[in-house]
């Protein structure tokens, strides 16, 4: 189960992460999330994550070419363009060149093929993106196939169930494993890690 933690903000959070077995862990450079980091702090986040962990820029409101430009400035393995960006969106992206992941939710009745968009990961995630809101995924009529992470409202108790009755390739998690908007909880970084993890092997 391939598992990743966004939204992360200090040194400490990335050691956390990495240390628990995440296989990915993404910052955040669009304001006003609360879990926005400048891209000098992105950088530096991202120099301290190791090679076989994979680093992802989170954006939602960049235009495809600046954030782009922004994911080579900082040094990131990938670009997670998140929400309506179309095809020709991440064309221009992928021209710079940078590795790209594709978030979305069902609410914007998205093309669920995995690659659509000349993406490497799809990211399904519930309607308000990082707010912690649920959706019920048990009862998805449709799904992914391939390479696709589930997101939204996830936490050390729940995910080890979505992952049963879902399947995703992947999840992703962000306040589900935070004190406090913005702040991330280590022991729960590490609950959701080994949750993640154990339940995709049931």
């Amino acid at each position: 189960m391939f598992v990743k933690v966004c939204g992360l903000r200090t040194a400490s959070d990335v050691r956390v992460a990495v240390d628990s077995g995440a296989d990915a862990i993404g910052v955040v450079v669009h304001p006003p999330s609360p879990r926005y980091v400048d891209p000098a702090t992105a950088r530096d986040l991202v120099a301290a994550v190791p090679s076989s962990v994979l680093s992802v820029v989170v954006v939602a409101d960049h235009t495809a070419a600046d954030a782009a430009a922004l994911t080579r400035e900082i040094g990131a393995d990938v670009l997670q363009l998140h929400g309506r960006y179309t095809a020709e969106d991440f064309a221009v992206a992928a021209a710079v060149p940078v590795r790209l992941w594709r978030a979305t939710s069902l609410d914007q009745d998205p093309d669920l093929r995995v690659g659509a968009y000349g993406e490497e990961v799809l990211l399904l995630d519930s309607p308000v993106a990082g707010s912690g809101e649920t959706w019920d995924a048990a009862a998805m009529d449709r799904r992914p196939d391939g390479r696709w992470l589930l997101a939204g409202g996830l936490g050390p108790d729940t995910v080890a169930d979505a992952v049963r009755r879902v399947r995703p390739w992947g999840v992703d998690v962000s306040s589900g494993v935070e004190s406090a908007r913005g702040v991330k909880d280590h022991g729960r970084i590490a609950a959701f890690v080994d949750a993640a993890k154990d339940g995709g092997l049931q």
